[in-house]
């Protein structure tokens, strides 16, 4: 009797329930809704705290969160789809609450005069102008002047006079913010951040290996005109039976 030819049944994860949390497995998915269907609230709750452990121990990450058990029991009752019913040392948690987006951040749409200065040497300026003690204020306008000069720096890689960056002060604060032309402001210089090339690093070792090999100069490893390499084989065509001669087997 010939036997049938039946088609094998293949389980495909794309045939299966969408993954809740992927980072749990669709183990604990599986345990989660055994408890779900289970008659009792004190089995469901014994099964519970073995599946809340089973998911501290697969994230471990989460045990330096605070307050880690209480995640737990929110990605317990997410994974339920809400509807597992134990006795949790927390809230429930809502699908609203779960799903909530946060309010979209406002572009900040404020003019900056001097851009390459930024705003917050606007608002620092703000904050001198408010400040009484003479003293005090002479300091806050000289540091004031010497952040604009590194970040014109830093913008601008060409040397910069200290006479452009107190004009400027005086221009942005509108007169109001002066410090005496003599001062001399802090020396700020460019440095341009170091370019590591591993491709011309791996080509010199080469080249170097490349010369012990070679036995290039007078410092080679190999040479074939040693004379103790040129004995050597010559005592092997000896042996070989070399130079012309009969061996005998």
């Amino acid at each position: 009797m010939a036997q049938e030819n039946t088609p094998a049944i293949f389980d495909y994860n794309s045939t299966r329930n969408k993954l809740i949390l992927s980072e749990y497995g669709r183990n604990v998915q599986n345990m989660v809704k055994y408890i779900v269907a289970l008659p009792t609230k004190e089995e469901r709750n014994r099964y519970a705290q073995v599946v809340i452990d089973l998911m501290g121990f697969l994230n471990p990450h989460l045990r330096d969160v605070a307050d880690f058990k209480h995640k737990l029991w929110d990605h317990l009752h997410i994974i339920s789809d809400y509807q597992i019913d134990v006795d949790a040392p927390y809230p429930k948690p809502t699908p609203e609450a779960v799903h909530m987006k946060p309010k979209p951040l406002r572009y900040p749409h404020q003019r900056i005069k001097y851009k390459h200065y930024g705003k917050t040497i606007e608002l620092m300026m703000e904050k001198a102008k408010a400040i009484e003690e003479p003293e005090r204020r002479k300091h806050m306008i000289q540091s004031i002047a010497n952040f604009m000069k590194m970040a014109y720096v830093q913008w601008n890689k060409d040397s910069v006079t200290d006479e452009s960056i107190l004009a400027d002060l005086t221009a942005m604060s509108g007169g109001e913010l002066k410090v005496d032309e003599t001062i001399n402001l802090n020396r700020v210089e460019y440095r341009a951040a170091p370019q590591t090339n591993t491709n011309n690093n791996n080509r010199g070792r080469s080249n170097n290996q490349n010369n012990r090999g070679s036995g290039g100069g007078s410092g080679g490893r190999t040479n074939n005109n040693n004379p103790r390499n040129n004995n050597n084989q010559n005592n092997r065509n000896r042996n070989n039976g070399g130079g012309g001669g009969t061996r005998k087997y």
